[in-house]
């Protein structure tokens, strides 16, 4: 009979009892993410991730593609009611006040502790962080990033004899414009009033000089009487103007009614921007958004947030995972494959996107956007309010109502949402 020396036995007994974990043991993340502007986005997300596990085999991603973002929404945090594991998602950047309130996420102050993880967090741009950061605390970290451009149609402008280097740059000329770029069946323009009209609204506000809501998640402003002139405004392109579609304008075939010539011009996430610089079949331009009382145009997009319910080692993997994603080089490869922005001025420091910005210059429109940019619309309750504002916006462009009633009607309901929280 073979016999164990005592030190064999006790590692034997000592792997028995958990004492050593194995060379191949990895720690294991889910990750949820939306894709809210169409195309083949889901392979650059896979591409990513799978470079990141080369880098760092001892970590497991399963990045799940989870549909838009409300529906990325209501998916990661139905996994986590039911129990199922998910240490970080991508999700609305304007969701964190209610992420806050739920105490489903941490700030993550908590886990970028070290020099180079605090020079990390103060590298983005601060417009971009300007969602994420509330009551000193940074709570969600800036990825798919975008504000609302102007698409136009150079070939268009030629034959209607406007200049194609000189799109509107302020509402009257937009007007103008818009009424020589209506002909037959092509309008002159179209702003999309479903999937997220209310980022829209929020755009034509801003440029009329007034923020539809407080700085603070508490106060909505939807009754103003220059929001409700906005949406009138808005309204009158169609009625009075007649250079967009009455009624909604879909946000999901928007951008192939634009390739297709059935508009001169668009207002679109520049997360499209690859996909038209893809598919258009004339010359193209892209333009930050015209002015009435100033220049102005949301932010967008959706920011990583790390869940409460994670171990420390999740925690640090999700963290390195994130700080990989969002470094210049992947920043400025996100940029390029997307048109979504690259979230650090370090991204465009990179050779990369140094390069693809010189042969393709409407790829900075959107960065340049954010010096006159504001964060996007965000509240308590912030789907409901949100919904209540959608609603309004698409029953003033239906003609269902009247904007002021309409407005007046969802700053009701918006009081009363938020009146828990004053």
């Amino acid at each position: 009979m073979k016999h164990f020396s005592t030190t064999a036995l006790g590692l034997v007994s000592a792997m028995a009892a958990g004492l050593f974990t194995t060379a191949s043991a990895e720690t294991e993340l889910t990750m949820y993410y939306p894709i809210a502007v169409g195309g083949s986005l889901t392979e650059v997300v896979d591409g990513i991730v799978a470079d990141f596990e080369a880098e760092n085999p001892d970590i497991n991603v399963t990045a799940i593609y989870s549909g838009n973002y409300d529906d990325t929404r209501v998916r990661a945090l139905s996994a986590l009611a039911s129990g199922e594991a998910a240490q970080l998602a991508v999700m609305f950047s304007i969701d964190a006040y209610d992420l806050i309130e739920q105490e489903l996420i941490v700030p993550f102050e908590e886990v970028a502790t070290t020099d180079a993880d605090k020079a990390w967090l103060d590298g983005f741009y601060p417009a971009l962080m300007a969602n994420g950061k509330i009551e000193g605390q940074t709570w969600g970290i800036p990825f798919q990033r975008s504000t609302i451009v102007a698409y136009y149609n150079k070939d268009l402008f030629r034959a209607a004899g406007l200049d194609p280097e000189a799109p509107p740059k302020t509402w009257d000329e937009m007007i103008e414009m818009g009424k020589a770029l209506t002909k037959d069946d092509t309008y002159g323009l179209m702003i999309p009033s479903t999937g997220y009209p209310y980022w829209m609204f929020q755009a034509l506000a801003i440029q009329n000089g007034k923020e539809v809501m407080s700085g603070d998640g508490l106060t909505t402003y939807f009754d103003d009487p220059t929001v409700i002139e906005t949406l009138e405004f808005w309204k009158s392109l169609s009625g009075e103007h007649g250079i967009m579609p009455t009624g909604t304008v879909e946000w999901g075939t928007l951008r192939q009614a634009f390739l297709e010539g059935q508009t001169a011009m668009m207002w679109h996430s520049t997360g499209n921007l690859t996909a038209v610089k893809n598919g258009a079949e004339f010359d193209f331009g892209v333009a930050e958004l015209p002015a009435n009382v100033r220049l102005g145009s949301p932010t967008g997009g959706g920011n990583f947030y790390l869940f409460k319910d994670t171990t420390d080692e999740e925690r640090a993997a999700a963290l390195k995972l994130m700080q990989f994603m969002t470094a210049p080089e992947q920043a400025a490869a996100w940029s390029i494959a997307t048109g979504y922005m690259g979230v650090s001025p370090a991204a465009y420091e990179t050779e990369a996107l140094k390069a693809y910005v010189a042969e393709f210059p409407p790829a900075l429109v959107a960065r340049n956007q954010l010096e006159n940019a504001v964060a996007e619309f965000s509240t308590f309750e912030t789907a409901r309010v949100r919904d209540g504002l959608n609603n309004a916006i698409q029953s003033a462009l239906t003609g269902a109502k009247e904007p002021a009633d309409a407005l007046s009607e969802a700053q009701a309901a918006a009081v009363r949402l938020l009146s828990d929280y004053q």
